[in-house]
């Protein structure tokens, strides 16, 4: 179930730690013998940041259960049918802002929805959302994000780590990619699914034409120096260049006999 990966993920993450652990090796070779002990207390701060985290959320947010949301619940329940991710908690997060992130060194993952998406996104548009969310855990990706605090919400372990998330933002972005994979997935649509990620930069759509004033002002984005420099020092690409990867995806027999099997499933 992880055959919607984005090509070159894994070999981006492989050339990403192999150039890290040189630069490591040898700008710290007068002092290698502490370099596993500095590994383990940033693994040890990491993991107290992310139960922290896993706290605040737990005490601010809303938990999502058929009690709660059943609506909400149903979707996610038929996305995890479609993505198979380990164990999750989800939870929604009062804020105006249109988002949506997960992170977690162990199970349960933990998936935390804006409240604004539930204003924004019609059904199919939010198992997008949500099957994106739960790619991120089907594909591993929420490990080593937690750990460098590379995701939405997760503040870095230490200055260090900084350094150490940038380094990260080449594998971060195909992250993206294979997960919009397994949001088209979930949903079913391209239309929805490009709907979906549109509305997460510019807001409700009330009608077509505001859709697609919308999407010309996404197209346009790859047109500026300035937001192509952006993005190589962003964790996640230019809207519009995850539409266009959708598109391609999308027409691949590939992504038709996949979609076909969990269809079934």
């Amino acid at each position: 179930m992880t055959q919607y990966r984005y090509p070159g993920e894994q070999a981006i993450l492989w050339l990403t730690l192999l150039i890290i652990i040189a630069a490591a090796v040898i700008t710290a070779a007068p002092t290698i013998c502490i370099l596993p002990l500095f590994v383990l207390i940033f693994i040890g701060l990491a993991y107290l940041l992310n139960r922290t985290h896993h706290t605040e959320i737990m005490h601010s947010a809303t938990p999502v259960t058929r009690q709660s949301s059943a609506r909400l619940f149903d979707l996610a329940q038929e996305c995890a049918k479609r993505l198979r991710p380990s164990p999750f908690e989800l939870y929604v997060l009062r804020s105006k802002d249109r988002n949506a992130y997960t992170f977690g060194l162990s199970n349960p993952r933990v998936v935390v929805l804006y409240s604004s998406l539930m204003d924004t996104m019609d059904p199919a548009e939010m198992r997008f959302i949500l099957g994106h969310e739960l790619g991120h855990i089907a594909l591993n990706h929420t490990w080593l994000n937690t750990l460098l605090g590379g995701m939405a919400g997760v503040p870095p372990s230490f200055g260090a780590a900084i350094v150490l998330t940038f380094a990260f933002r080449w594998w971060n972005r195909a992250c993206e990619y294979s997960a919009d994979r397994a949001g088209l997935l979930a949903c079913g649509s391209l239309e929805k699914a490009t709907t979906a990620l549109v509305k997460l930069v510019a807001g409700p759509l009330h009608n077509q034409s505001e859709l697609e004033q919308a999407l010309a002002v996404v197209d346009a984005e790859d047109d500026s120096i300035l937001n192509n420099l952006a993005e190589t020092l962003s964790t996640h690409p230019l809207i519009i260049n995850r539409i266009e990867k959708l598109r391609e995806y999308a027409a691949t027999s590939d992504y038709r006999s996949l979609l076909a099997k969990i269809s079934n499933a």
